[in-house]
């Protein structure tokens, strides 16, 4: 057990002492208000609707498959828009309905500003926006499983205090509900939240939603970030992990339907990160770099992914499940060769963080017949049966390729098939993304190539 699992001090921690404290932070909502104690967030009035989408046949060249489609979903001249990033959990059980941005970049829009909001895209009615929030400070949605909801967060907070807001709202857009206010400290802890990470994740049986924040005091340098998880049936958080090293945790709900599975969430470490006293970081990582590790959403059975910490093979930052299996993704950075490679893992048990040495891990690098590969950012099909990715060198010449996956544990990628160059300048804020419908019969991403960002859809695979 990592010596920070529930502690922001370096000391030693007994696994027992960890347990009994996650276990005594579960507390209901009426131990940090009911909703109808508080006045209600800002609220402003619904934007213009947003013109239509296009087609962008122009997008498609010589190298392309036959048939395949450019939609240009969002055309707002004087707005950017993105979708959420690749892992969000945006999509309607028929892949017809999915959410998206406006006023955002590909990292996430801005809690302060009032022109940022999720829209709802309707593959079925020509594609069509609808908005879906409407609060400044509303951030981290996850649509519930069975495509009934969105939850969301509106966040009024500032390192040390203010408040925010667990909401739910049907996907239509109607009945919204505001679900659990948090305005002091977390239950069982000293710690008040802010500075909501831009994603959640909702677990598979649609019960629990996990956000990670900031805990500092808004005066302490290197302050602890944690995970929260939230019951959904009988609103409640918990503070399940934290400490200075989780500045960055990317938590991801395993998206299997098997009971125990589907309690965990894959969540990333950023080993001597360097974060200022309101929460911003200053070094993202360091040393042998970041690794990954899976936890139970109670806070117990802390394991490693057998990636990187050798001083060759670094985790770049960016892993996912693959689909509802419980195997998981990573791209990573290797000195040598020099290459950004596609590395498939199985979770075993923590013995210490050495990454790739860790005993009893499974991997196996899935793009190892694709020659010289440079893959930064993927994701896959709910069935895992199918990969999307970009391919590097990033900027206006980067590539998006699909394959298909073989035996877990076991085969390389294969039928690797070019789609096209999306002609971004993949700068920070217009990377671009890809990402996959749950069938796996259309693909999404990101790009800045009108000179400003917006997002599009791939048919036809």
């Amino acid at each position: 057990m990592p010596d920070n699992l529930c502690s922001s001090n370096p000391r030693r921690v007994s696994r027992r002492s960890l347990l009994r404290a996650a276990a005594s932070a579960a507390v209901g909502a009426r131990a940090i208000g009911m909703p109808s104690a508080f006045g209600a967030p800002l609220v402003l009035a619904a934007k213009n609707k947003p013109p239509p989408a296009r087609p962008r046949p122009d997008l498609v060249d010589k190298q392309s498959p036959p048939g395949i489609e450019v939609i240009q979903l969002t055309t707002e001249t004087g707005v950017g828009s993105s979708h959420l990033y690749m892992e969000a959990q945006v999509f309607a059980p028929d892949g017809k309905r999915f959410l998206l941005h406006r006023a955002a970049t590909a990292h996430g829009g801005s809690r302060s500003d009032p022109e940022h909001q999720y829209l709802r895209c309707d593959l079925d009615d020509d594609c069509s926006l609808h908005p879906i929030t409407e609060e400044t400070g509303a951030i981290a949605p996850s649509v519930s499983p069975d495509g009934k909801f969105v939850y969301y967060f509106v966040d009024e907070t500032r390192p040390g205090g203010g408040r925010f807001f667990l909401k739910r709202v049907h996907l239509d857009g109607t009945d919204r509900q505001t679900l659990l206010v948090v305005d002091g400290p977390l239950p069982g802890t000293n710690f008040r939240a802010s500075k909501l990470y831009v994603l959640s994740t909702i677990s598979s049986d649609g019960n629990r939603l996990a956000v990670s924040a900031f805990l500092g005091d808004g005066n302490t340098p290197n302050a602890p970030f944690g995970l929260l998880v939230f019951d959904l049936v009988r609103p409640s958080v918990r503070l399940v992990l934290h400490g200075p090293t989780w500045c960055n945790v990317h938590g991801q709900y395993c998206r299997s339907l098997d009971a125990e599975a589907s309690r965990d969430i894959l969540i990333q470490e950023n080993h001597e990160c360097e974060i200022d006293e309101r929460g911003g970081i200053k070094k993202l990582v360091g040393g042998q770099g970041a690794d990954i590790h899976v936890i139970r959403d109670d806070g117990t059975q802390f394991r490693n992914l057998p990636w990187g910490r050798d001083g060759n093979e670094f985790c770049q930052g960016h892993q996912c499940w693959r689909g509802q299996t419980t195997w998981a993704i990573t791209s990573t950075g290797t000195r040598k060769p020099p290459e950004a490679q596609l590395i498939e893992g199985r979770a075993a048990q923590h013995a210490g963080h050495v990454g790739i040495a860790t005993p009893g891990g499974l991997r196996n690098d899935l793009s190892r017949d694709f020659t010289n590969p440079k893959f930064y950012h993927f994701a896959t099909d709910l069935a895992g049966r199918r990969l999307i990715s970009d391919a590097g060198p990033l900027g206006v010449e980067a590539k998006i390729f699909t394959a298909e996956f073989g035996e877990p544990g076991k085969d390389p990628l294969a039928a690797w098939r070019y789609l096209l160059r999306p002609r971004s300048t993949c700068k920070k804020e217009s990377h671009i993304h890809p990402f996959l419908s749950p069938d796996g019969k259309r693909a999404f991403f990101n790009s800045d190539e009108s000179g400003r960002l917006q997002a599009y859809m791939v048919r036809g695979l």
